[in-house]
């Protein structure tokens, strides 16, 4: 039951009674796993492999539509904190011994040079210490140097989000992630001499990033000719969930109900704020110092001119549709886009008479797209692309993560095992319809996605509930297509040591 207080928690977070009913009702019964067909590959189907004229094609559709009078987004999930990727050093601070042990500690004080937060860290380690890094490790001080690397009383690393941390070093000096996008956005996502950036960030750090912005855009303005319009949110409170006991009664904490943030899902409504008709997103940590971006550069605009120009088709096929005046061929050639280009296919579309088929046609094309870049899988972790079934019988491409699928049915542990790629968080987004109006993504999420997780409070366990992901559920019901883009444009930060590689040097 919920009392008088709960209610004005609800009320302060624009949450609904009936939104905790049905939160709670979920982790009875669980979530439905997703009926697949199979994986999505280049020989199989759903994946496109793209020549070099084709690449070069996509690219001159993509700069033809940024002459034009259109608004485009770079918008990146920013508002992670860091402390997973310091969790090996975090480990090493609390151990028992004081030199460096394990292979991960070795390795960060051998090479400890070669980072881009090295001069900043060595200058803390004076203020603090009064003695500079190289005589600290000589001293054997070894804990002293990750103190001011992690603690809030020296570089705070700890608590801080990627997108603020020195990732790149550069003969002007270093580079956050942060930075990085911005000169990203300039590169691939302007228009009309503009570059739009929309960061999601957490309460806690939007000052840190106000500053960083103001301080470091018009550096790059100067030197991409570009003017920067940066944009920040934060996740909404109306999108936490309520997390459970093992009873699935709500979880409290001194007697106020926890709740916790949905998951990046939850951004699917930071996302429909946005005006904008394309949408760049990739995740903070998935950058690269200028002398590899030249890759990501050509693949972003690859993929958003063939966005552009398959976008461009279903509108002209729309228009067509609304004008009344169309024969069955043209319908069976908007099927054959819808089928081929779209990979949407419905069983019995021959069954559909006429007009039937034509407001299938009309829902089927009059959705968000997305082209998303996929890269061979060669060990890491993340989503794969697959064939899957929809609740109205019809099958498309979707972001699938492990957790949607069946372990109990081996042709799926199969099909996943099988996967020959995997999705780098690499999407290109076409948000309004052909009239220029913009669709409410909230229509667009198949909310039985969504997953439930063991985690604990004050060393209670409880469950939570992660909103269908932005790139998986939360994407569900739009028009998907995979693009196999090369392994260089992925390059993510999950530990400080994955700085030292020669990607990040």
């Amino acid at each position: 039951m919920l009392t008088t207080e709960d209610k004005e928690v609800l009320r302060k977070k624009g949450i609904s009674e009936a939104q905790v009913e049905q939160q709670l009702k979920k982790f009875e019964t669980g979530f439905p796993f997703l009926k697949l067909k199979n994986a999505a590959s280049v020989e199989n189907g759903g994946i496109l492999r793209l020549d070099e004229d084709q690449c070069n094609q996509h690219i001159e559709q993509w700069h033809a539509y940024q002459q034009n009078a259109h608004r485009i987004t770079k918008f990146v999930p920013a508002s992670g904190a860091a402390s997973r990727m310091f969790k090996n050093l975090f480990e090493f601070l609390e151990a028992d011994y004081d030199q460096p042990q394990t292979n991960f500690e070795k390795k960060f004080f051998d090479e400890i040079h070669k980072f881009a937060f090295y001069a900043r860290l060595n200058e803390v380690c004076l203020q603090n210490q009064g003695k500079e890094l190289d005589t600290l490790v000589q001293e054997g001080a070894y804990k002293a140097v990750v103190a001011n690397l992690l603690k809030a009383e020296g570089m705070n690393y700890g608590q801080l989000p990627k997108g603020l941390l020195l990732f790149h070093k550069y003969d002007k000096g270093a580079r956050t992630p942060a930075e990085e996008h911005l000169v990203e956005a300039a590169l691939y996502a302007s228009a009309n001499g503009e570059s739009h950036v929309h960061f999601t960030v957490s309460p806690d750090h939007l000052e840190l990033f106000r500053a960083l912005v103001a301080e470091k855009a018009p550096v790059y303005e100067q030197e991409f000719q570009t003017k920067y319009q940066v944009e920040f949110s934060i996740q909404k409170p109306s999108t936490d969930t309520v997390a459970a006991t093992k009873e699935n009664e709500p979880f409290r904490v001194n007697g106020e109900i926890l709740f916790r943030p949905g998951g990046h899902g939850a951004l699917i409504e930071n996302l429909n704020d946005l005006d904008s008709d394309i949408v760049f997103i990739k995740n903070i940590d998935n950058v690269v110092p200028d002398r590899l971006k030249g890759d990501t550069v050509k693949y972003k605009e690859v993929i958003a001119g063939l966005l552009v120009s398959l976008q461009e088709k279903a509108f002209a096929y729309l228009r067509k549709l609304d004008t009344g005046v169309y024969t069955h061929a043209d319908l069976e050639e908007i099927i054959r886009f819808l089928q081929q280009k779209l990979c949407c296919r419905k069983e019995d579309i021959k069954d559909l008479e006429d007009a039937e088929l034509v407001i299938y046609l009309r829902k089927k094309l009059n959705r968000p797209m997305r082209i998303c870049g996929v890269v061979k899988n060669e060990g890491e972790p993340g989503g794969g692309p697959f064939l899957a079934y929809n609740a109205d019988g019809t099958v498309s491409l979707q972001i699938l993560e492990s957790s949607q699928i069946d372990k109990k049915n081996p042709d799926y542990v199969k099909m996943f095992e099988n996967g020959t790629h995997f999705n780098p968080v690499d999407l290109v987004c076409a948000i309004k319809n052909y009239k220029g109006e913009a669709f409410d993504l909230t229509q667009y999420v198949d909310h039985n996605t969504g997953f439930i997780s063991e985690k604990s409070k004050n060393g209670k366990e409880l469950k939570a509930l992660e909103l269908p992901g932005l790139w998986n559920g939360a994407m569900s019901d739009w028009n998907t297509v995979f693009v196999e883009v090369p392994l260089s444009t992925f390059n993510p930060v999950k530990t400080v040591n994955d700085l030292l590689r020669e990607q990040h040097q």
